[in-house]
């Protein structure tokens, strides 16, 4: 008999999650306190790389580096069952200095048309997503195949009993399954209150322009000190962005505004001189040294979580997802579990 699976948040992490467990046959529910993919997976860049290539705990870079090889056949996972396109495409970026180039991977040869942009390490094969349409692709794909979603739920609460979870409650409803996966992001150690166990999530805000252009105008994906700008097909253009660990608080500010501006104008004059068309924050879910925990709860028998993926929840959403599936199935997963483990995390982690 196959599982039935509630998973509990609606952004990239909980909808991969339920992607790749209804595709293993599961019966899965997603619960979202608020609007499907508005919160952290919405406000992102879709970069699917690490910003920093060589600059992570071998844990990141191992999950990051699965993550990109799932992805172009993921995306026609989900293609094949939605008409929205993600706009998956190698776009290449560039890392101006200074890049760290000893810890950074080797990179390839500048094109001469990418001079304008400065020196820098040139990484070709760095794809991007646009990550507003892949969670409404992927939505559209969970539904058409049975996937059941529930959106503006409110606070979703757990009760449990002898080790278990025995139902999920919201919006005045009692949801019972066979197992149970918070995936909240920022939100997801709130959310589990006394039987957090110390889960190490915590939110970091993070502060986006939105720029109009000519397409092409940038051709690449351009990193630079923490700052990045990522190029979409029809000519916006995003900068990002800010780490700020304010709470649960998504307000823009007018000094963060200023840095990206200035970050902009020193890459794109002309672009910047147009000024922003939009400014956005949304709320990463951190954790330590940036390494996800994807692991089965230290108490709850049938409870799961996967949060923590930090600013690269896009970026390993399928290697996660899969992760965690395998963890569910009690399959012997690509990676090693101890990485993301929950208990290995909480005691590398600062005190």
């Amino acid at each position: 008999m196959n599982p039935h699976i509630i998973v509990i948040g609606g952004g990239i992490a909980g909808l991969a999650s339920a992607w790749a467990l209804a595709r293993r046959g599961a019966r899965v529910e997603v619960l979202e306190r608020n609007e499907i993919g508005r919160e952290s997976s919405w406000a992102g860049a879709g970069i699917l790389s690490l910003l920093l290539p060589g600059d992570y705990p071998v844990q990141v870079t191992d999950i990051a580096e699965h993550s990109q090889a799932m992805y172009p056949d993921w995306i026609a996972g989900i293609r094949a069952h939605a008409t929205i396109d993600p706009e998956y495409r190698r776009c290449g970026m560039l890392i101006r200095p200074p890049h760290a180039a000893d810890r950074a991977a080797p990179g390839a040869p500048l094109p001469p048309e990418l001079a304008q942009f400065g020196a820098g390490l040139w990484l070709p094969e760095v794809a991007q997503v646009r990550n507003p349409r892949l969670l409404q692709a992927l939505l559209e794909a969970l539904r058409q195949t049975g996937v059941a979603i529930h959106d503006r739920v409110g606070s979703v609460t757990l009760e449990g009993a002898a080790g278990q979870v025995t139902a999920a409650f919201a919006d005045g409803r009692r949801w019972q399954a066979d197992r149970y996966v918070v995936a909240a992001g920022a939100w997801s150690a709130e959310l589990l209150g006394p039987r957090a166990a110390g889960l190490p999530v915590y939110p970091v805000r993070g502060q986006m322009l939105l720029y109009r252009a000519a397409p092409g105008r940038l051709p690449c994906v351009v990193y630079q000190g923490g700052h990045y700008l990522v190029p979409r097909l029809d000519g916006h253009i995003l900068a990002g962005s800010t780490l700020e660990e304010v709470g649960f608080d998504k307000t823009t500010t007018e000094t963060a505004g200023a840095e990206l501006a200035a970050f902009v104008a020193e890459i794109l004059p002309d672009v910047a001189a147009q000024g922003p068309i939009r400014h956005w924050a949304g709320l990463r879910p951190g954790s330590p040294g940036n390494v996800p925990i994807i692991d089965r709860h230290p108490e709850l028998a049938n409870l799961y979580v996967s949060a923590g993926q930090f600013r690269y929840g896009v970026t390993l959403a399928p290697a996660s997802a899969e992760h965690l599936a395998d963890l569910i199935e009690d399959r012997a997963p690509k990676l090693d579990p101890r990485s993301y483990g929950w208990p290995d995390i909480i005691r590398a982690a600062p005190a």
